[in-house]
């Protein structure tokens, strides 16, 4: 059994990420993002303590029992801005591009903080392709953070 209400054969392979699997079959719609998104792209030393959620504004979750779940609201077109989606244990899962993440980091600095803002976009920097700098400057536009960024970016270039 996954959680209340979802269940698995008892013969079916073991998962690597229940918690994953069962946010999303609970909620289709939410977006993985910051912390568990960036421990997904692996651009952080951080270990997600709770899984970091974005749902529209005014939008309302699922309720997904004795799971630890963090919930952001997202405006338009913030919150549709660079979802993709990927498959842990045959389930598809919503989650935000690693450009995304980090200007969603930024926007989010004074709640997670700015040292894993920074880390993220340095992480960024060291993993990704130049071309992938055009993605990060057009969602901080989107976000509204590419004023609090350029200074970072500056820097990292």
């Amino acid at each position: 059994m996954l959680d209340g209400g979802l269940y698995r054969l008892s013969n079916a392979p073991h998962l690597t990420n229940p918690d994953w699997v069962a946010v999303a079959m609970r909620a289709p719609n939410a977006v993985v993002c910051l912390i568990s998104a960036l421990a997904l792209h692996g651009m952080t030393t951080q270990v997600p303590h709770s899984i970091d959620l974005a749902i529209p504004s005014h939008g309302q979750i699922a309720k997904v029992d004795a799971l630890p779940i963090r919930v952001f609201w997202y405006s338009e077109p913030a919150f549709s801005a660079g979802v993709e989606l990927v498959r842990i244990d045959e389930v598809s899962i919503r989650i935000y591009s690693a450009a995304k993440t980090v200007v969603d980091c930024f926007k989010y600095r004074n709640k997670i903080g700015l040292d894993i803002a920074v880390e993220a976009l340095r992480r960024f920097r060291e993993l990704k392709k130049k071309a992938d700098f055009r993605d990060l400057v057009r969602y901080a536009r989107i976000c509204r953070v590419e004023r609090i960024m350029r200074p970072y970016l500056e820097a990292t270039l």
